[in-house]
């Protein structure tokens, strides 16, 4: 079950622009930037006051899934992510439901513990799952 809307992914070109610009427009700052090489991005965690996260990605390998879809539709939203209390028993959830999913179980990412929904299932949109850890 959903417990929130977790963050809000927006992919960038250069995230130190990114970061600046959201500094100057929100003032803003990262409390995370880490780079994840088995996911070809360098990403930051923007945390708003009240709750819930922006993530801003920048592609590093132009082959990874983000290069390609800055390359095809431009920087601006790419997924949004809720937190639940447990991704693995979330994704047999939904694949028992009939949901196409990119991911079978839970992997590690930015925010913990992850898996994402294909866009397939949730009419375009696309949809990761998150656990903390």
């Amino acid at each position: 079950m959903i417990k929130k809307v977790h963050h809000v992914a927006i992919v960038v070109k250069n995230l130190d622009e990114a970061l600046e610009l959201y500094d100057n427009l929100f003032g803003t700052k990262p409390s995370k930037i880490e780079t994840i090489q088995q996911q070809g991005v360098k990403a930051a965690l923007l945390p708003m006051a009240e709750g819930g996260e922006i993530e801003l990605l920048e592609p590093i390998d132009p082959q990874s899934s983000i290069a390609k879809f800055l390359e095809s539709r431009g920087e601006g939203i790419h997924h949004i992510c809720f937190e639940v209390e447990n991704v693995d028993q979330e994704l047999c959830t939904l694949a028992d439901k009939g949901a196409q999913l990119i991911d079978k179980q839970g992997r590690l990412g930015l925010t913990g513990k992850v898996g994402f929904i294909h866009p397939k299932s949730t009419k375009g949109v696309l949809i990761e799952l998150a656990q903390k850890v």
